[in-house]
């Protein structure tokens, strides 16, 4: 199967290239449901052309998104109306965070990006005390049930492509345009930094090769 899957995933690939979705806008409404149904201050990392962002601003006094791409920043900015409380600012997701405290920051296929550690003891230090932080993350398969998940998500993948294209005549937007590397961490190591650096994270496996992270300030 180790042998095999690779194989696969490049023929998944090729067949996004003409049946492109997005993944990661996949698990926002997901995000939504781990949230309190009103919060002041909210925090996107990684905010892409915003369309988290957007959702937090229907619940949220105030959104701050931040990305490191000017161009898909410029992008999330057109796309939102003056009336919106929602701001995004060019930056690193380290060392340019929005002053806070946040009572929610979400960070969605980003992470993955950034030293994992330093990352989430960062979002502890701007979250606010009883805050949340929601993260959806990418992880390196490497055990059999990792193998057997990612061979699962497969043909339900290739379901979804289908369903979101059928009838499109052209590609669907993407939201984001900044280049995008491989996970390098398992998922066993994110669980052992994460509960290092967060007490009781609770972690989880999901499909189309994602994991969440949800946890409590106290």
């Amino acid at each position: 199967m180790t042998t095999l899957l690779p194989r696969v995933l490049r023929s998944l690939e090729r067949f996004h290239a003409s049946h492109p979705w997005d993944h990661n806008a996949h698990y926002h409404r997901r995000i939504l449901r781990r949230l309190p149904r009103r919060f002041n201050s909210a925090l996107d990392i990684g905010s892409g052309s915003g369309d988290l962002a957007r959702l937090l601003a229907s619940r949220a006094g105030t959104v701050h998104g931040i990305d490191v791409d000017p161009t898909i920043v410029a992008r999330a900015r057109e796309l939102t109306t003056p009336a919106a409380a929602v701001t995004f600012t060019v930056g690193d997701a380290l060392n340019d965070i929005p002053a806070g405290p946040h009572h929610v920051i979400t960070c969605v296929a980003t992470i993955h990006h950034l030293p994992f550690g330093d990352a989430l003891a960062r979002f502890r230090q701007h979250l606010a005390p009883g805050g949340i932080l929601v993260v959806v993350g990418l992880y390196r398969p490497r055990s059999r049930s990792d193998y057997l998940i990612d061979a699962f998500a497969i043909p339900s993948n290739v379901a979804m492509a289908w369903i979101k294209n059928k009838g499109r005549t052209s590609p669907r937007p993407t939201s984001m345009t900044a280049p995008t590397r491989p996970a390098t961490m398992t998922f066993a190591d994110i669980v052992r930094d994460a509960r290092e650096a967060l007490p009781g994270a609770r972690l989880r496996r999901c499909l189309f090769w994602r994991y969440t992270l949800v946890w409590h300030q106290r």
